[in-house]
């Protein structure tokens, strides 16, 4: 297959396939004599791998170790389990963070009247230090 089918049947677009070759995530595609770029079953099946994980907002890094222990057929499953516990850890701070966020804006704007008058708290809060401990 060549780059353009192989963005078809993967679900990326040949712009990123090429970036995870330059970074080393995928494995450099073989060419033609005139040198295009040819892409196996096999490569296919590491592209979709990596469009999944990215689906999922697997970091670069962590999908680097994903494909280390997808290859690595001697791996343990709880050290897959592990990365997936460690990564919900941090998705349920960034889910308390944001919901903390949008309830500090709720209450801003449930406090602002929103008629014609200049006076808004909203941006009296965001003019004021906040100090974070």
């Amino acid at each position: 297959m060549n780059i353009g089918q192989a963005a078809e049947v993967s679900g990326m677009n040949a712009k990123m396939i090429r970036y995870y070759e330059s970074i080393g995530l995928v494995s450099e595609a073989s060419r033609t004599a005139s040198g295009y770029r040819q892409y196996t079953e096999k490569d296919i099946q590491v592209l979709r791998f990596i469009k999944r994980s990215r689906d999922l907002g697997f970091s670069i890094e962590r999908i680097k170790t994903l494909l280390g222990l997808w290859d690595d057929r001697g791996r343990k499953s709880a050290d897959v389990k592990k990365l997936a516990r460690q990564y919900i850890e941090e998705l349920d701070q960034d889910i308390q963070k944001l919901q903390s966020i949008r309830d500090q804006l709720e209450h801003l704007a449930s406090n602002c009247r929103g008629d014609h008058r200049p006076d808004c708290p909203i941006l009296d809060d965001l003019a004021i230090e906040h100090r974070h401990y």
